[in-house]
Formats: C-alpha cells, sequence, structure tokens
C-alpha cells in the first residue's frame, strides 16, 4: 500500500477510534464511578486526538482563500479549542467530557471544510 494510502487509512482508524471515545465518554449520565486516573487517562487520550485533528483542521484552513467564512469560522473554532486545551487536565469525568466536546467540534469542522473542498480535507 503506497505511503499516503496508508496514512489516510491510519487517519481513518483513528477517527474511528476517536469517535467511539467521544461517544462513550458523552452518553456518561453523572459520574461513572471511575478513578481520577482513569479520568485523566482518557482525558489525555482525548487530548491528543483533539490536537490531531486541529492539525488537519489548519491544513485544510490553509487551503481556503483568505477571505472566506468557512475560513473565519473554522479559525475561530481552532482558536476556541486551543484556548480550551490549554486548560489544565483533571482527573474528573467534567474534564473528559470537556475534551470530548472539543473533539467533536473539531471533527464537525473538518467535515464542513470537506464539503466546501474536498481535495482540503484529506
Amino acid at each position: 500500500m503506497p505511503c499516503a494510502a496508508r496514512s489516510r487509512a491510519c487517519r481513518q482508524g483513528d477517527r474511528t477510534t476517536h469517535q467511539c471515545l467521544v461517544k462513550a465518554v458523552l452518553a456518561w449520565k453523572g459520574d461513572p464511578g471511575l478513578q481520577a486516573a482513569d479520568y485523566h487517562q482518557i482525558a489525555l487520550q482525548l487530548t491528543g486526538a483533539a490536537r490531531s485533528v486541529a492539525t488537519d483542521v489548519r491544513r485544510a484552513v490553509g487551503r481556503l482563500p483568505e477571505r472566506r467564512a468557512a475560513r473565519a469560522l473554522a479559525e475561530y473554532v481552532l482558536d476556541d479549542a486551543d484556548r480550551r486545551l490549554a486548560v489544565p487536565l483533571e482527573g474528573t469525568a467534567c474534564c473528559a467530557r470537556e475534551r470530548a466536546r472539543i473533539v467533536r467540534a473539531l471533527y464537525e469542522r473538518l467535515d464542513r471544510l470537506a464539503e466546501l473542498a474536498p481535495a482540503a480535507a484529506s
């Protein structure tokens, strides 16, 4: 398999894993009763996912014309994600949920950019 195709396949596998974790975390009703270290590990995984997706969003934004509304909105979402990711991790369900919301918002933005210019999000 060519390197670029293998990379796309890895990203798709990552996306599936990320989205399963996001879905599981956002499905929690109240505090699921995990240990603080478990919440911290989940939040850490989601932080890595958010940073990875943010890189893809930045790459897609860079391919858009400067004065495009979609570019401005994506830059806002990226700035918001950066600000929220700068908050220190805590070993709480609330922190894990917040990181899951960030990942979800970034994937939503990446998908919208892909609709505008399919090559921009790859």
